[in-house]
């Protein structure tokens, strides 16, 4: 669902979406999708407490100095973007050292699980904003490939460091701390 082109969506329509259906709106257009099936939402809950636990807590020997949120509404005045909602975000706290009320600064990390509502935007709305609002890391997880792929931002374009799969065993950037058995991210 989107808001005709003559007229610019804006918070107030963002916040009239109906229960059960998430919204982004960039560029004055409402974006409006169905909330995560229990394969995409268990596949961020799985990527984002592990890397909590890691890299905002410290645990396991991991270094912390990150928060990393679920599902963040995040403002991108810049950008002309009032919300958009990674699966899971991260932030250096060296960048972003308290918790703000609303996220107004770019993520340095994104995970965006896909899942067929929400592919074609991800990939093709989403990811590139990203890279215009310099996230550093953005990873993808396709639970239906069974894969991971991440990528680094270089130049102002995406530099993939990796496709990784099933059996695979992993250390990605940028919490090469957490070693990842893929096969646990698909529930």
């Amino acid at each position: 669902m989107t808001v005709p082109a003559t007229k610019r969506a804006t918070r107030v329509d963002l916040e009239a979406l109906p229960a059960g259906v998430c919204g982004e709106l960039i560029h004055g257009v409402l974006h409006a999708l169905p909330r995560p099936r229990p394969r995409h939402a268990t596949s961020a809950t799985r990527v984002g407490g592990r890397v909590q636990g890691g890299y905002q807590f410290g645990d396991g020997g991991a270094p912390g100095g990150w928060w990393i949120v679920a599902e963040p509404g995040v403002a991108l005045a810049e950008l002309d973007v009032e919300e958009i909602v990674p699966d899971v975000a991260g932030w250096r706290r060296e960048r972003l050292p308290a918790l703000p009320e609303r996220f107004t600064t770019a993520p340095d990390w994104v995970c965006e699980v896909l899942s067929p509502s929400t592919r074609r935007h991800d990939l093709l709305t989403k990811r590139p904003l990203y890279a215009r609002a310099g996230v550093q890391w953005m990873w993808i997880v396709d639970v239906d490939a069974r894969t991971l792929t991440a990528s680094r931002l270089s130049a102002g374009k995406w530099l993939e460091l990796g496709v990784w799969s099933d059996d695979d065993v992993a250390r990605v950037e940028p919490f090469e701390a957490i070693e990842w058995k893929l096969a646990e991210l698909w529930g």
